[in-house]
């Protein structure tokens, strides 16, 4: 995991939640791994947006941070499972909120999106 020159104080809530959860991808991922996405593989063809090495330093953070366990089984090809701990579990009001309320409003953010594209080429 990168360290900090400066270290975090991690003073309230907020900021512990979003050290574990803040990354593009973190909220994404625990909710498919929850769902039953579990291969890497899955996950690259779920998220076609991220690149592969953006997911891995995700997942390693995820890994680290013990939300999620990696299962490395001793076959060639080698297959790599990764399960949602029950510390991992208890995020899920969180992450499963963060997707409620990002499709309630995806119609109201798009258009806001529409609009500052409309005064961007003015």
């Amino acid at each position: 995991m990168y360290e900090r020159k400066i270290e975090k104080e991690y003073s309230c809530g907020i900021e512990i939640t979003s050290e574990i959860i803040g990354g593009k991808w973190k909220p994404t991922l625990i909710n498919l791994i929850h769902s039953g996405i579990i291969r890497p593989s899955d996950l690259q063809r779920a998220m076609p947006a991220a690149s592969r090495r953006a997911l891995n330093i995700q997942l390693n953070e995820l890994q680290e941070h013990g939300i999620i366990e990696k299962k490395i089984y001793p076959v060639l090809p080698p297959k790599v499972e990764y399960t949602l701990t029950d510390f991992g579990n208890c995020l899920l009001p969180i992450t499963l909120a963060m997707e409620e309320w990002g499709n309630k409003y995806s119609d109201h953010f798009k258009k806001l999106l529409e609009l500052k594209k409309g005064t961007d080429h003015k």
